[in-house]
C-alpha cells in the first residue's frame, strides 16, 4: 500500500494558507474602514487602494504558495522558495509610508 504524505505537513501547509487568507480579510476590512471613515483625500484613497492591493497579494499569493507546497509535499520534494512573503512585506512597508504621509497631510 503506497504511503501518502505526512499529514502533519499537509495540515501545517493548510494552516499557513489560512493565515494568508486571514491577513487578506484583515486588509480588506482596513481598506473599508479607510474608505468609509476617513476624509476622501488623495492620500486616504491611495492608502485604501494599497490595502486592497495588499489583500490581493495575500489571498492570491497564499493560494499559490499553498498549491506549490502541497505538490512538493505529495511528491516528497523540498518546499520551493516563494516570493509572496517578500512582496507582502514590501506592500506593508509601502502602506506604512502612505499611512504616515496621510497623517501628516
Amino acid at each position: 500500500m503506497p504511503e501518502g504524505p505526512d499529514v502533519r505537513f499537509s495540515l501545517a501547509n493548510e494552516r499557513t494558507f489560512l493565515a494568508y487568507q486571514r491577513t487578506a480579510v484583515g486588509l480588506v476590512a482596513a481598506a473599508l474602514a479607510v474608505f468609509h471613515l476617513l476624509d476622501p483625500s488623495w492620500a486616504q484613497r491611495l492608502l485604501g487602494v494599497l490595502l486592497i492591493g495588499a489583500a490581493l497579494v495575500a489571498a492570491g499569493g497564499g493560494w499559490l504558495r499553498f498549491r506549490q507546497a502541497d505538490r512538493a509535499i505529495r511528491a516528497g520534494r523540498e518546499l520551493p522558495v516563494g516570493s509572496t512573503v517578500h512582496v507582502l512585506a514590501f506592500a506593508v512597508v509601502a502602506l506604512v509610508v502612505v499611512a504616515g504621509i496621510s497623517v501628516v497631510v
